[in-house]
Order: structure tokens, then C-alpha cells, then sequence
């Protein structure tokens, strides 16, 4: 009842998700005057059991910082690895290690062949130099360069020679050369 006497009706409104609240109607003498009086609230059983709202963060930051530390990578990757320095023009990074490798055995083998006409007063052959324990290599070649050693009088060269690329390639194999002088130098 109101505090004039008028009789007091109070229904469900049926607003809102999972709330309630309910009008209350008086009758004055002057018409009908509708007010909300208490809109209570009951929160649903699974909400009242949840209380972690930063546990659903987590996932999404590791995610996050798995996505961030993946484009660092591949930022990387693209700017410091793919820019390599190459140890000749034309040739891949990948290359460098077999292109060091070749130089080292034309060193050798140079050497070898100075030491044999050192003492032999001749030049010698590769297979000469490996049968005879000048030359310790188990084949006369390495990654697609095969040795090979030219001879005229005390002047020799040794060369590693390698297959042209394929086609539309843009690796290319340069062909090294060393001398009694024990320089190595490209060759055509």
C-alpha cells in the first residue's frame, strides 16, 4: 500500500538478462503512476563460481608473446642470415664453407707438389703425390670440384674446377687456381 491508502500490484517485467525487478502501480485519485521500485539482480551459478578474470588473460598473453618472439625471428632471419657475406661475388653463403674447404686443399696440394720438386728436381701428378705420402687426401675432390695439376718444368698450377650451374641459376661456381707462388686466384 501506498502511503495514501492506494491499493499496491506488483508484477514481472521480463527486462534485461537474468533480471528482475519489479513496478509497482499506485492508484491515485489522478491516474495510474508506474515507478520501479527495487530491481534486484541474482548472478548466474556459474559467475558466482568463477572468481579468476585474469586467468582467461593468460592464454592470450602467451600467445601473444609467442607471436611477437616469431616476427623478431623471422626479422632476423631476413635481415642478418639472408645477408651473409659471401666469399665470392655471385656465389650463396651456404657456399663459403665448401669454397674454404677447396682452398685449403689447393694450399695442400700446392705445397705438396713444391716439396716433391724440391727434392725430386720433377713435377708430380696428384695420384704421385697421394701414393706416395706427400699428400694426404682421400679423393681428389670435394663438393663437385675435382683437383687437378699442370706442370711445365718447376711451374706448376694447380686447379679445382667445378661444373657450370644449371640454367636460370643465379649460384655460380667459380674455378680456383694456385700456383708455386701459393696465391689463389679465379680462373675463366
Amino acid at each position: 500500500m501506498c502511503s495514501c491508502g492506494c491499493p499496491k500490484v506488483e508484477r514481472y517485467t521480463g527486462k534485461g538478462n537474468g533480471v528482475k525487478s519489479s513496478l509497482a502501480e499506485y492508484q491515485h485519485g489522478h491516474g495510474d503512476l508506474r515507478a520501479e521500485v527495487a530491481p534486484f539482480y541474482t548472478k548466474l551459478p556459474e559467475i558466482l563460481a568463477y572468481d579468476n578474470p585474469e586467468g582467461d588473460n593468460q592464454f592470450m598473453r602467451a600467445l601473444a608473446l609467442l607471436l611477437v618472439a616469431a616476427i623478431i625471428l623471422f626479422g632476423v632471419y631476413q635481415f642478418y642470415l639472408k645477408k651473409l657475406p659471401v666469399t665470392d661475388q655471385g656465389t650463396a653463403p651456404t657456399q663459403a664453407i665448401s669454397l674454404t674447404g677447396v682452398r685449403t686443399d689447393l694450399l695442400k696440394i700446392a705445397e705438396a707438389e713444391r716439396v716433391h720438386i724440391a727434392t725430386n728436381g720433377n713435377c708430380a701428378t696428384l695420384d704421385e703425390l697421394v701414393s706416395s705420402n706427400s699428400l694426404s687426401m682421400a679423393r681428389p675432390e670435394r663438393d663437385g670440384y675435382s683437383y687437378s695439376i699442370q706442370c711445365s718444368g718447376s711451374d706448376f698450377t694447380v686447379s679445382a674446377q667445378h661444373a657450370p650451374a644449371p640454367p636460370g641459376s643465379t649460384i655460380r661456381y667459380p674455378n680456383l687456381a694456385a700456383d708455386q707462388t701459393m696465391e689463389i686466384h679465379e680462373v675463366n
